[in-house]
């Protein structure tokens, strides 16, 4: 067996990792973790129940977090100890071992990284996912619950707390939109390059003639707000309706009016929920989500004020950001990074972190 030299790559991993340190700053993170803690300790904590989550839940993602640097440089002093045992035994097993935690250890550096990126005001904030279908038809519907399944298996892979918050199917398949909720540390900053036009090329399973297919589906991804930076919305311009949750095919799901929809009637902004049992719980989940749209409007207008003043006006929602491709050939590709692969399948199933850290990279780049 080849003897193992990593000494150069151990090395770099290491200023690497140093680097991340510095900008992730670990002991502010673990000030913060003793500071949640003692609040999560605190006798009277469920007395308010809202409160309570937040802190919990902030706890959690805050430890989660800092274990994860912490747990780096563990893995590279055992990396090196691997190595040497390795070389000393002449052993293929262990040498492979070695590698493939060489490899490991460098994706989540790299991972890592990328995170260092999210400075951005909500970045560290749940992310909400809305997916619609867009043009073409059935195969449209089809292709918004693929993208559902595949940020639901993104989600479940990484281990990340998800909620369906509502679902309204197709008639005939799929779904005509989703809203779902991804609670993760920087979850918005990191799926907020998923936001755009999505677009399916394949040969349709629905038409009979066998013809390739074109259709779209529309990805909006906002920051879910705390409380105290929600806006106020006052009650006479909005209208709730409550209507009976169901499933496929109109399958009722519920026996009560527990589904309610929000339309905020100057923006014309509608929020459905039908995740939760009671119309109360279902009620405020539906304002929260609104109260957070409102607020991204109200930024993106001040935004594109900006960019008038300045003489530079790009639209860019609506912009078709990726493709994915399943005939003639597989190809997925995102049209801003040129990041692609050869294998749609994966990424359907969830292998999304290449095109997230490519979007996340792109977007640091652009705004410089």
């Amino acid at each position: 067996m080849d003897e193992l030299d990593f000494t150069a790559e151990i090395a770099g991993l290491r200023s690497t990792f140093a680097d991340i340190r510095s900008v992730i700053d670990v002991d502010r993170l673990t000030a913060e973790i003793a500071e949640l803690s003692e609040q999560a300790g605190a006798p009277d904590l469920w007395d308010d129940t809202e409160k309570a989550q937040k802190v919990t839940s902030t706890l959690s993602h805050r430890q989660s977090e800092l274990a994860r640097i912490t747990s780096i440089q563990s893995r590279l002093d055992d990396l090196e100890i691997m190595v040497e045992l390795a070389n000393a035994e002449a052993d293929a097993e262990a040498a492979a071992e070695a590698r493939a935690e060489l490899l490991s250890i460098q994706k989540t550096l790299g991972d890592l990284e990328v995170q260092t990126l999210l400075n951005g005001e909500f970045d560290a904030n749940p992310a909400v996912i809305t997916i619609r279908a867009g043009a073409g038809g059935v195969d449209a519907s089809d292709f918004a619950e693929m993208l559902l399944r595949m940020y639901l298996r993104w989600a479940e892979q990484h281990k990340y707390s998800v909620t369906v918050m509502d679902t309204s199917y197709a008639e005939e398949a799929g779904i005509k939109s989703a809203t779902i909720e991804v609670d993760a540390p920087y979850a918005f900053g990191t799926l907020s390059v998923e936001a755009g036009t999505h677009r399916l090329v394949r040969m349709s399973p629905f038409n009979s003639a066998g013809k390739r297919q074109t259709s779209f589906a529309a990805v909006e991804v906002i920051p879910l707000m705390e409380q105290a930076e929600s806006i106020d919305i006052p009650e006479n311009e909005i209208r709730v309706d409550v209507f009976r949750s169901s499933g496929p095919g109109g399958q009722s799901v519920n026996t009560t009016d527990s589904a309610v929809r929000i339309t905020h009637i100057p923006t014309g902004t509608v929020v459905s929920m039908q995740n939760e049992k009671s119309q109360i719980q279902n009620r405020a989940a539906a304002m929260r989500v609104l109260q957070s749209r409102l607020l991204i409007l109200e930024r993106e207008k001040e935004a594109a004020q900006k960019k008038e003043l300045a003489g530079n006006i790009t639209a860019s929602w609506g912009d078709q950001i990726r493709s994915y491709v399943l005939a003639p050939y597989q190809m997925v590709k995102d049209l801003r990074t040129e990041y692609e692969v050869n294998n749609p399948s994966n990424v359907f199933d969830g292998d999304l972190d290449g095109f997230i850290n490519a979007g996340i990279k792109w977007r640091k780049s652009a705004k410089e």
